[in-house]
């Protein structure tokens, strides 16, 4: 079929008095043509209007299509069956052509932004590798609508706190706030209602109000309002991930940072310059940020445990001994862990990604080895390394010990450590003497052999000869102060022949 401009050059050509074999020749169709052109004397392409195959049946094609809730293949499946025989590509076009199962086109819209007065910020489920395995982690960005300048991170998981700590991050960046943040209708954000009905979680609200900034929900299905945070995915998850490897999330959030600064510093057809030369005019209508930024964390109470730990999201970190068993306040940063006995710092520590069943020790809170490793010699006790250095005598006494009860000395030496504690030298020694020279190592002979020795000098011992004499004793007593004296010395010097005579 021909069509409208040759039509009209056949009907030009015969107006200037041209022949059909001229006209024909000329435009290179038929003379057949030429006369049915000119037969019709019209320029427009005539509709062609022919019977169609399923025009017959279309009342059980609406039938059907309403029975089979829109499933052409079904429909196709019991036209067969009631013997109406048609393609499934003519089922499906007359369908079209008919408006059957087909929503009414509408056009697209555009939205028009003025400098400083909207950003747009969502969320994407995006698939990188991450330390030489495929993970799936969730792509934060933030845009101006105006000059669009783009800020995108990634995190492992998406909750209200790491919505905090990403919009906090990008404000930074970016050094500016616009009047209002456009977001979608996640419960993250949004505590209740969709669109213009959509109500804050009380902590976005919070968070927006000391920026500065409002926080609006687009209406569900409306996806042109949010196109301008939306397009960017798509280049992200095409254009970056491309080709890349990942250490961890810090190193592909690094990157990620790097590569959106090259972004915003190409060029953009539909803008007619980059991004970062539209910040530069777009700045003096931005709100500038508060003076102080208060760290974005989140609050746990936590126990410190028998091993000196606490744990957060399977991870532990440790504590100083002296707080076993406090409960402590924890605050989870972006990037640490800090901890608080009240409103005093103890320590920090760098966060551990959640879920990663890491431990972090922090230099002074190690444990001490409570026993040594096999086949290595055990450090000495500070028990025992005061007695080894005390005298000759009971360094010969400890090493006896251990030789005699071998690992199971320690509790030997902790009595003779006692009896280092509580008895003078020099008796404590020389009865450690005799008990070596004859081979005794029972301590509690040994201490016997020491108390000897000592009584005369501590205790004042009765001489045993019968009451009568200590009832005399005590009238002489009374009777002269001297004669006390002198009994008191006697006394001591039969004490201590005494002794002398049963040591020997």
């Amino acid at each position: 079929m021909l069509d409208r401009d040759l039509r009209a050059a056949i009907l030009t050509l015969q107006q200037q008095g041209r022949g059909v074999r001229a006209i024909g020749r000329a435009v290179g169709v038929t003379r057949r043509s030429v006369r049915r052109v000119l037969g019709s004397g019209s320029a427009e392409v005539p509709q062609l209007e022919r019977a169609e195959k399923a025009e017959p049946h279309e009342e059980q094609i609406r039938e059907l299509f309403s029975r089979c809730e829109g499933n052409l293949v079904r429909v196709h499946e019991e036209l067969g069956g009631r013997g109406v025989l048609l393609s499934y590509s003519t089922l499906t076009a007359f369908c079209r052509r008919r408006g059957i199962g087909q929503k009414p086109k509408e056009r697209a819209g555009r939205y028009h932004f003025q400098p400083g007065e909207e950003m747009q910020h969502d969320t994407s489920p995006h698939d990188a590798m991450v330390g030489s395995r495929l993970r799936r982690v969730h792509c934060a960005s933030l845009v101006l609508c105006y000059s669009r300048m783009l800020f995108a991170q990634v995190y492992p998981v998406w909750n209200r706190f790491w919505a905090k700590v990403f919009l906090t991050e990008a404000l930074k960046v970016f050094g500016r706030v616009a009047s209002r943040c456009v977001v979608d209708n996640a419960s993250i954000l949004v505590a209740h209602g969709t669109g213009k009905e959509a109500v804050m979680a009380p902590e976005i609200d919070a968070f927006g109000k000391h920026f500065g900034c409002g926080f609006l929900a687009h209406e569900l299905g409306d996806v042109n309002r949010s196109a301008c945070v939306e397009r960017p995915f798509h280049y992200i998850e095409n254009n970056f991930y491309a080709g890349r490897t990942f250490s961890d999330i810090a190193d592909l959030n690094a990157q990620l940072r790097a590569w959106c600064d090259k972004a915003n510093a190409k060029p953009k057809k539909e803008l007619g310059t980059t991004p970062l030369a539209l910040f530069a005019t777009e700045q003096t209508a931005l709100k500038p940020l508060p003076l102080h930024i208060p760290p974005v964390y989140r609050l746990y109470r936590r126990t410190v445990d028998v091993e000196g730990y606490i744990h957060l999201h399977t991870n532990r970190y440790s504590m100083p001994t002296e707080l076993i068993d406090r409960e402590l306040a924890v605050h989870e940063t972006k990037d640490q862990v800090r901890l608080f006995d009240g409103k005093r710092l103890v320590c920090e520590h760098v966060r551990a990604e959640d879920g990663a069943r890491k431990r972090s020790t922090l230099p002074g809170h190690e444990k001490q080895p409570r026993w040594h490793k096999a086949g290595a010699p055990r450090p000495p006790s500070p028990e025992e390394q005061r007695l080894r250095a005390d005298s000759p005598v009971m360094l010969r006494m400890v090493e006896a010990l251990q030789k005699r009860h071998g690992g199971r000395a320690t509790r030997k030496l902790l009595r003779l450590h006692r009896f280092w504690l509580d008895y003078p030298e020099e008796p404590l020694r020389s009865g450690l003497a005799v008990a070596l020279e004859h081979g005794l190592l029972d301590l509690d002979r040994i201490e016997s052999l020491v108390l000897r020795r000592v009584a005369g000098d501590f205790f004042r011992l009765p001489t045993g000869d019968s009451d009568e004499e200590d009832r005399s004793s005590s009238d002489n007593d009374s009777r002269s102060g001297g004669d006390n004296d002198s009994s008191a010395d006697n006394s001591d010097t039969h004490d201590n022949d005494t002794g002398n005579d049963e040591d020997t």
